[in-house]
């Protein structure tokens, strides 16, 4: 493995734990102090999220293209801007720093470091909810880059903060983090059984997203935006 390989790998693998750190940990935390006031458990959750999205794609970009979604190198390896072999690597590193961003934030609240959600999340508006979630996440990312690269951190941070609370699901719109929260029986959980579904979903609605981003924005590739700065093709300066 290349040196350069091995950062990108580091990087979305610690950008995926620190963010599933930050959705289960938060969920933890609400909870514990709303006092069963659900509104401003989720309220508190979406803040830290969003958030914490938009310091880790400040601070990562640059290396990885902060994806820390399967659906994200996804889309950007069907652009051809990502090589497929490199899919694997980023996929595996995703979903490993996400379980270990759920068990660290169980052990830094003395639960149990392993677990199993029972909370159910399915139906057709939640699956329906994925797909949106996904879709918009990928023409966020295709949005920013054709007009105003340098927002992409804050806009990808605050798109996820309303969808947390205009869809359904409450926006996973990553299969890393939906498997990593079928690990954590707190207030972030989705029940295993359920995860198939939402993962379809998001996949689809990623795909559906580049499809749009195409038309939209012709000759502007999420990977632009993804993409470690060294590999970027220089821009035209007219």
């Amino acid at each position: 493995m290349s040196a350069l390989l091995a950062r990108r790998l580091l990087a979305e693998c610690l950008g995926s734990a620190f963010l599933l750190a930050t959705v289960v940990g938060s969920g933890i935390m609400a909870a514990q102090l709303a006092q069963g006031n659900v509104a401003l458990a989720l309220l508190c959750n979406a803040l830290a999220t969003g958030a914490m999205l938009v310091v880790l794609i400040t601070i990562l970009a640059p290396i990885s293209g902060a994806h820390f979604n399967p659906a994200v190198s996804l889309v950007t390896a069907l652009d051809r801007r990502l090589a497929w072999s490199l899919v694997a690597p980023y996929v595996t590193a995703q979903a490993s720093g996400a379980i270990l961003g759920v068990l660290l934030a169980h052990a830094m609240f003395d639960l149990p470091l392993l677990q199993v959600s029972t909370t159910v999340r399915t139906g057709p508006g939640q699956w329906l909810g994925e797909a949106v979630a996904s879709f918009g996440l990928v023409l966020t990312i295709f949005g920013c880059i054709a007009q105003a690269p340098k927002t992409t951190p804050a806009a990808v941070g605050l798109y996820i903060f309303a969808a947390y609370w205009f869809i359904s699901s409450t926006s996973f719109a990553n299969p890393a983090v939906t498997v990593a929260r079928a690990l954590t029986d707190t207030f972030a959980g989705i029940a295993p059984a359920d995860t198939p579904a939402f993962i379809a979903a998001q996949l689809a609605g990623a795909v559906l997203g580049l499809a749009a981003g195409r038309v939209l924005w012709p000759g502007v590739t999420s990977a632009d935006a993804l993409r470690p700065v060294e590999a970027r093709p220089p821009r035209a300066l007219s």
